[in-house]
């Protein structure tokens, strides 16, 4: 369907017309022009059919550059990896981008961001570009949680205090998620580099009584399907949203950093809990996503974290939405 062959040429306007964007796709990457690290935009709507999707940009993560972060895999490889897709080679540059979809009159978020100064000095910008998008935090009546990793979460809680930032909104997540990390004992069972994260989850999320837990498969609500994609970790799911003939693959953390793992489906990183199901769930995902023609947003993914895949040879290509 794509034609991947030349730099800046542009993909499928159709395709971009059919999903309400505001440009056709655009392949970015570019050996001899590097992306810029920050976007020019805090927040970036588009539609699903009648949904109206806006992402938020909560900022970035220069994670120095570290041999364990695809086991087995150099930095050196990591580096041409990113190189390759036009991406800095300078850190490891992990975006997070944050969803809320309007369905009517309600808003429907997904994931809550890292939390201003809890996760990473870069990544603090989300309240402001709700706010420049439109959306107050009192209007968030729903928050789809993919999985408790704090990049996710720590954005429901107060710095400090760890009050809710969200007390009157329905939380939800896949059972397995919730059920692992708020089992009697889970902290002490950690490796050591997860215990304060895990210690804080068992300690603030039972006292809420805003969670519903669901399994996978449930429609949440109309035009909102959970979806197993465990792996990442024990309960970790993606979102399938549709309207009319439209459909949005929300991926979260599925293929994290594109850049890596589509050339590079089998690489497993080191916050992949389970690292073998975490290869099959990816491959899942992305064929399911290929097969059915879809647009994919991920939580990592370039800002405005939107684009689509497709197949080559035994892995995947991904073209970003361009903005």
């Amino acid at each position: 369907m794509f034609n991947m062959s030349r730099r800046g040429v542009l993909i499928s306007a159709a395709m971009a017309a059919a999903f309400g964007l505001q440009k056709p796709l655009a392949w970015i990457a570019d050996a001899h022009a590097e992306a810029p690290v920050e976007p020019t935009a805090g927040f970036y709507k588009y539609k699903v059919g009648s949904i109206e999707a806006t992402a938020v940009y909560d900022g970035i993560w220069r994670k120095p550059h570290d041999p364990a972060f695809i086991k087995g895999v150099t930095v050196d490889e990591t580096k041409a990896a990113l190189a390759k897709a036009g991406l800095t080679t300078e850190f490891m540059p992990i975006p997070l981008t944050v969803l809320v979809l309007k369905i009517g009159d309600r808003h429907i978020m997904i994931d809550a961001g890292s939390g201003v100064g809890q996760w990473q000095a870069n990544a603090t910008h989300l309240p402001a570009n709700m706010k420049a998008a439109g959306i107050d935090r009192s209007q968030i009546s729903t928050i789809l949680i993919s999985h408790f990793h704090p990049d996710h979460v720590w954005g429901l809680m107060e710095k400090g205090t760890n009050d809710a930032v969200f007390p009157e909104a329905e939380l939800v997540v896949n059972s397995v998620e919730y059920r692992f990390w708020t089992e009697p004992g889970r902290v002490e069972k950690l490796p050591e580099g997860r215990r304060a994260a895990g210690k804080r989850i068992a300690d603030v999320f039972p006292t809420w009584n805003n969670w519903r837990l669901v399994e996978s498969g449930t429609e949440i609500t109309p035009g909102i399907q959970i979806l197993e994609a465990f792996g990442h970790t024990p309960g970790h799911s993606a979102f399938l949203v549709s309207s009319g003939s439209d459909q949005l693959l929300v991926s979260n953390d599925t293929m994290y950093v594109p850049a890596l793992l589509a050339p590079h489906p089998d690489w497993q990183g080191a916050y992949d809990q389970d690292g073998p199901m975490a290869v099959a769930t990816r491959r899942k995902i992305i064929d399911r996503v290929i097969a059915d023609r879809m647009m994919i947003c991920g939580a990592h993914f370039p800002f405005p974290g939107l684009g689509t895949f497709t197949k080559d040879d035994n892995a995947y290509a991904f073209t970003p939405v361009a903005i």
